[in-house]
């Protein structure tokens, strides 16, 4: 099948659901908020490789993780102990950190230039938010989202200390089922995400849950000062 482009002037996306057999949706148009708020309202988020266009994605089966379903194990719920954590303090920095940090099987990374400059441009409209893991004051793991309704659409993590990243995710997981939100969209199933509790559900799924949330409440208030999170908190 031919793969729509996108009209720079429209924020208009074609149907998840007229995805080609990968996930692909769109390719073309730019990351402005509106069209990246549009876009993760409808299902469907950018990513795409250096040199190559923009490449809009609604996959098939999307991964989420429901909040009740984290499996935080007691090995991780010591871990947690070893680090302290702060919100939106340091969001660029870790978006830096999930780009640069080398993983197994992967060459390079989608987290380019544009993309940290226009999720930047989330973070300071308060709809793309970073969970961040200390040690010793240094920045040792941490992950980075956007916010849509009461879906926290989770991007990319990082960690250079072991359980750093999984111990901010476990804080986050908190935080959200405090605030009242219904679940993480983690986009491509991964066997890392899988084994905290993430699971595979059908398009047609994930898209009736996002129909059944406020999509319209963009900017739900974290109502955190930049604050730390002790590590004395975990006992």
């Amino acid at each position: 099948m031919n793969i729509p482009q996108l009209n720079k002037y429209e924020l208009k996306f074609p149907h998840p659901n007229d995805a080609n057999e990968d996930g692909i949706v769109a390719w073309g148009g730019d990351l402005n908020p509106s069209r990246l708020i549009r876009a993760y309202q409808n299902g469907i988020f950018p990513w795409y490789s250096k040199d190559d266009p923009i490449i809009w994605w609604s996959p098939n089966p999307r991964l989420i993780m429901e909040l009740d379903d984290f499996k935080l194990s007691r090995s991780l719920q010591k871990s947690m102990k070893k680090f302290e954590y702060k919100f939106d303090t340091n969001f660029k920095e870790v978006m830096l950190k999930c780009a640069s940090t080398q993983r197994n099987g992967q060459n390079g990374t989608w987290i380019q230039n544009d993309i940290i400059e226009a999720y930047s441009e989330l973070y300071d409209l308060g709809l793309a938010h970073s969970i961040e893991s200390y040690q010793n004051n240094l920045l040792v793991g941490g992950l980075y989202g956007v916010v849509i309704g009461k879906v926290f659409c989770g991007e990319s993590m990082f960690s250079h200390v072991n359980d750093a990243s999984k111990s901010a995710y476990a804080i986050l997981i908190q935080h959200l089922k405090s605030w009242g939100y219904d679940f993480i969209d983690c986009q491509v199933p991964t066997n890392h995400l899988k084994s905290l509790g993430a699971k595979e559900v059908s398009r047609d799924y994930f898209l009736t849950r996002l129909r059944e949330v406020n999509m319209d409440e963009l900017a739900h208030q974290w109502d955190l000062d930049p604050k730390i999170i002790s590590k004395n908190n975990f006992n």
